[in-house]
C-alpha cells in the first residue's frame, strides 16, 4: 500500500515536469542566494554576543564595539539584497508556474471530448483553476522558499551551538523539538484531509453560484427564489463547517511550537546560566546562544507553515493530476488519410450508437443501424419526435462521440482516419443551444475565424438577421451579454446560422436550428440557402416541423432510433405514415393558428 502512494504522489507532480524542464533552472540561482542569506542571519547573534563580551571588560574598546555594529549594518543590507534576489527568482518562478498551470488546463479542457464534461461540475473545474492552482503554486513558491531558508538557518543556528557554545546546552535545548515535528506532521495529515474537503465545498458552492446565474430567469418564472436561497445556504453552511474544521487542525499548530519552544527557553535560562556563573561560558556566549535558539523558533514555526501549505498544495496537486491525466475519447489519428477539403459527401453504414453511461442511465441505444448516402451538393432531412436519435445523428457526424469503426464516412474515408482538423473545418453546425459569446454580433458570428465584415454581413443577410442587427444602434458592433442574453431566441437562432454560414462548409449541419422563428422567416432563411445547396453544399437539416424538411432531396424519419421510413416529401406524403401524419397534424395547427 505504501508503495502504491508514493507510486500516485510521482505521477502527480510528473503534470509539472514541462514546467520544469522549461523554468526549473531558476530555482537553482535562487537556492544559491537563498543558502547565502541564511548563511548571514546567524551573524549578527555572534556579533552582539561579542559586543556585549567587549562591554564587560575593564576598560571598554569602544573601537571594537563600533565596528562589531558597523560589521551588523553591513551584515543586513547583505540579507537584504540576497532576500530581494531569492524571493525574485523562488517566488516569481512560483507565479510562472501559476500562469502554466492554468494554460495548461484550459489546453487540456479545449481537447477533451463532450462525454468529458457530461461528467465534470463548472464549479469543479472552476477550483481546479483557481484553488487548486494558487494552492500548488503556493507551495513551489513560498512554502518551497520558506522551507529550504528554514532548513538552512537550522543547520546553521545548531552548528554554531554545539561548536561554537556548549554541545550540551544545545543538546538539552534541542531535545523538544523532535516530538513537536512528529506532533507537526500528524496534524498536517489531518490538515491535507480536511483542507480536500474544503475545496470540494468550494466547487459546490461554485456550481450552485454558477447554476444560478444562468437559470435566472427560470427561477424568477417559478418564484423558487427563496427556495434556492435556502439551498445556496445548505451549500454555505457546509463550506463555513468545513473551513473551521480545517481552521481548528492547523491552528493548533501555532499554540503547540509556542509551547514547546517555551520549555527550550526555560531549560536555556536555567542550565545557561549555571554555565555563566561556573566561567564554562561567557555572558556574550550565552546572549549568543539565545540569538541562535529564536532564530530556530522560525524554522520550527516554518515547519509547521509550511506542513500547512505543503498538506494543501498535495490535495491539490492530487486533484489537478487526476484532471490531466484523463485522457480525452476523441482523438487524431496517426495518419490523416483525406487529403484537401471535405466535398461533403456523407455516408452512414448501420450506424448504431449508445452513449456512456451517465447520460442515459437505461443504456438504450440512441440508434439501430441507422444507413444514408448523402452526396455532396445535395440535401437530408432528419424528422422524429424527441429523443428519437435526431442530435445524436448530428453529434456522429462532428465526432463529438466515436461512432463505431466503419460506420461513418467522408467522401469514402472512415471518420477515424479523418483529423479533427480536416473534419470540423468543413462542416458548418448550428446546435439548439444555439450559445453565444459574451460578445458583439460580429465576433460572435466570425467567431474569431478571421472573417471579413463584408463576409459577416453577407451571412448575416442569408440568415435573416441583417436588418435586426442594423435596428440596434451601434449594429454589428452591439455586446449580446452572457450566453446572447439581450436577444430573442430567434435573434440567437440565426446569428448561430450566420456563425456557421460564414465559414462557407461544404457540409451545413442545422439541429432543429429554426424552431424559434416564425413561419415567414423560416421560409426566408430557406429561400436564401437554397441557392447555396444548390452551389454544391451539403446539408443534414434536423427539424420538428415538415416545413423546414420538404424540399430536402431525401429525408429519413427517426422513431426510438430506428429509421422507419425514407424518401421524398412526396413519397412520404403518399406513404401515410408517420411523416405524413407529423404533416397534416402541423398544418392543422398553422390553420387553426391562423383562423
Amino acid at each position: 500500500m505504501k508503495d502504491k502512494k508514493t507510486k500516485v504522489a510521482w505521477e502527480d507532480v510528473a503534470v509539472l515536469k514541462g514546467f520544469f524542464r522549461q523554468h526549473g533552472w531558476r530555482y537553482f540561482p535562487g537556492i544559491i542566494f537563498l543558502i547565502a542569506q541564511a548563511s548571514m542571519d546567524v551573524i549578527p547573534a555572534r556579533l552582539l554576543g561579542d559586543a556585549v563580551d567587549l562591554m564587560r571588560e575593564d576598560v571598554i574598546d569602544t573601537h571594537a564595539v563600533l565596528m562589531k555594529l558597523i560589521y551588523m549594518v553591513v551584515i543586513a543590507a547583505a540579507i537584504f539584497i540576497t532576500r530581494t534576489i531569492w524571493r525574485s527568482f523562488l517566488n516569481g518562478n512560483a507565479r510562472r508556474m501559476e500562469m502554466w498551470l492554468r494554460k495548461t488546463l484550459f489546453s487540456h479542457l479545449q481537447r477533451m471530448d463532450m462525454g468529458f464534461f457530461n461528467f465534470q461540475k463548472t464549479g469543479d473545474l472552476m477550483a481546479y483553476a483557481i484553488n487548486d492552482v494558487n494552492a500548488i503554486r503556493q507551495t513551489f513558491g513560498p512554502a518551497f522558499a520558506l522551507a529550504s531558508r528554514s532548513l538552512f538557518v537550522g543547520i546553521f543556528s545548531v552548528l554554531q551551538m554545539t561548536t561554537g557554545i556548549d554541545w550540551r546546552l544545545a543538546v538539552l535545548c534541542l531535545l523538544p523539538i523532535p516530538l513537536l515535528l512528529v506532533l507537526i506532521t500528524k496534524l498536517g495529515r489531518v490538515t491535507r484531509t480536511r483542507f480536500k474537503k474544503v475545496q470540494e465545498a468550494f466547487a459546490a458552492v461554485s456550481d450552485r453560484v454558477q447554476e444560478n446565474i444562468s437559470g435566472i430567469r427560470v427561477i424568477k418564472a417559478y418564484a423558487q427564489e427563496n427556495a434556492e436561497v435556502e439551498r445556496f445556504e445548505t451549500l454555505n453552511e457546509t463550506m463555513r463547517d468545513t473551513n473551521v474544521s480545517m481552521v481548528k487542525a492547523s491552528s493548533a499548530m501555532s499554540p503547540m511550537v509556542t509551547f514547546i519552544f517555551g520549555i527550550s527557553f526555560t531549560v536555556c535560562l536555567i542550565y545557561g546560566s549555571h554555565l555563566v556563573r561556573t566561567g564554562q561560558i561567557t555572558l556574550g556566549d550565552f546572549v549568543a546562544f539565545n540569538g541562535y535558539l529564536t532564530l530556530i523558533i522560525g524554522p520550527v514555526q516554518a515547519v509547521a507553515r509550511v506542513t500547512n501549505v505543503l498538506q494543501r498544495g498535495l490535495a491539490s496537486l492530487k486533484r489537478f493530476s487526476d484532471v490531466l491525466h484523463a485522457e480525452p475519447a476523441i482523438i487524431d489519428p496517426k495518419v490523416n488519410k483525406h487529403e484537401g477539403e471535405l466535398t461533403g459527401q456523407v455516408e452512414l453504414r448501420d450506424l448504431s450508437f449508445t452513449y456512456p453511461v451517465g447520460k442515459h442511465p437505461e443504456v438504450r441505444p440512441a440508434l439501430h443501424n441507422v444507413s444514408f448516402n448523402l452526396p455532396a451538393g445535395k440535401t437530408l432531412g432528419v424528422l422524429g419526435h424527441t429523443g428519437s436519435g435526431k442530435s445524436t445523428i448530428a453529434s456522429m457526424l462532428l465526432k463529438m462521440y466515436n461512432p463505431p469503426v466503419g460506420t461513418v464516412f467522408y467522401d469514402g474515408v472512415d471518420i477515424h482516419d479523418i483529423s479533427l482538423d480536416t473534419l470540423r473545418n468543413g462542416i458548418g453546425y448550428v446546435p439548439q443551444d444555439n450559445f453565444l459569446f459574451s460578445a458583439t454580433i460580429e465576433e460572435n458570428i466570425s467567431f474569431y475565424s478571421g472573417a471579413t465584415h463584408e463576409e459577416v454581413v453577407q451571412a448575416a443577410k442569408l440568415a435573416d438577421i441583417y436588418d435586426s442587427v442594423m435596428e440596434f444602434p451601434e449594429g454589428f458592433a452591439t455586446q449580446v451579454g452572457e450566453r446572447g442574453v439581450t436577444l430573442s431566441g430567434g435573434q440567437k437562432q440565426r446569428i448561430s446560422i450566420a456563425r456557421a454560414l460564414v465559414k462557407k462548409p461544404k457540409l451545413l449541419i442545422l439541429d432543429d436550428s429554426l424552431s424559434a422563428v416564425d413561419a415567414k422567416t423560416e421560409q426566408t432563411i430557406w429561400g436564401n440557402l437554397r441557392p447555396l445547396f444548390e452551389s454544391g453544399t451539403s446539408g443534414v437539416i434536423i427539424a420538428h416541423r415538415v416545413s423546414a424538411l420538404m424540399h430536402c432531396d431525401e429525408i429519413i424519419v427517426l422513431e426510438k432510433g430506428y429509421v422507419v421510413e425514407r424518401g421524398t416529401h412526396e413519397q412520404l406524403m403518399a406513404l401515410d405514415g408517420l411523416y405524413a401524419a407529423t404533416a397534416k397534424k402541423q398544418e392543422s395547427g398553422e390553420a387553426d393558428a391562423h383562423e
